[in-house]
């Protein structure tokens, strides 16, 4: 653990100003498009932990992780908020009680070998695809009629789990997309990602802190790759702030947030895929 008394404390006055930034424009963002949080939370973390001056070589590292680290309390919030109503697919949650947690674990592996600049090439690849999803996303594209058995559904799901703990997101942008192309009412899709985010980030923080633990060069205050000031400070923030950007997403049509939350990761992937040339 990076908790040291002698560690200077102009530098955790910055380092905690750089996360409530973070919290509150993620926290703003995140209300207006929608989104849990993470999709937005890492690429603005990443943005003022560099300015900050933190290892660009765990920078990425450091993002990720502390983002999942802020979704496991959202998440279980959201899960049980969703689940008192009804609006949950318990059915298709509990199928992914194992092949979910294993992508994550397959993940959390993999990132303590994994460099900062193939995280960015990961985050960038996905949050294009997604991106490009969201700009030309029309209602009638269909997979099929309903959520396929096993082993495709388990495999989905493992997929899921991989790459949302890579990208340090919740899943939710994922499970949609996946149960919205098999038929299934987005309403009923948003609230089971909240379960798949519970599933999702617990694990996660766990494998991240395991991955992180001795790294040399970590901000004050972490617990492996995840800092444990970023999610004590960024929820509280982003739950002031979400609201914010709730009204402007209500004053907007749903075309018009969706189109613009996909140029938002299009300009994410294209500014991490510049700074890989660079």
């Amino acid at each position: 653990m990076d908790i040291s008394a002698s560690a200077d404390w102009g530098y955790l006055l910055a380092l905690a100003l750089t996360l409530v930034a973070s919290g509150a424009v993620a926290g703003f963002l995140a209300g207006v498009f929608g989104i849990g949080g993470g999709a937005v939370l890492v690429p603005v973390l990443y943005q003022f932990l560099t300015i900050l001056g933190v290892d660009p070589a765990i920078c990425m590292h450091v993002s990720v992780a502390t983002s999942l680290g802020i979704i496991v309390p959202t998440s279980l919030r959201s899960f049980m908020a969703h689940k008192a109503h009804g609006a949950v697919d318990l059915k298709l949650l509990k199928s992914w009680l194992i092949p979910v947690p294993a992508g994550v674990v397959i993940a959390s592996l993999l990132a303590a070998y994994v460099s900062g600049t193939e995280l960015k090439g990961i985050f960038a690849v996905i949050a294009a695809v997604i991106g490009l999803r969201m700009l030309l996303n029309r209602d009638s594209w269909r997979i099929g009629h309903d959520i396929p058995g096993n082993p495709v559904r388990a495999i989905c799901g493992m997929l899921i789990g991989f790459f949302s703990t890579l990208m340090g997101i919740g899943g939710g942008v994922m499970n949609n997309t996946f149960m919205t192309l098999f038929g299934r009412p987005i309403h009923q899709a948003v609230a089971t990602s909240s379960g798949i985010g519970t599933l999702i980030s617990v694990p996660g923080v766990i494998g991240l802190m395991w991955a992180g633990w001795g790294e040399p060069n970590l901000p004050p205050f972490s617990l492996g790759y995840v800092n444990l000031l970023g999610v004590a400070l960024v929820i509280p923030v982003t739950i002031l702030v979400a609201p914010l950007g709730v009204k402007v997403a209500h004053a907007l049509p749903k075309r018009v947030l969706e189109v613009s939350f996909g140029l938002f990761l299009l300009l994410v992937a294209a500014r991490f895929a510049l700074s890989l040339w660079g």
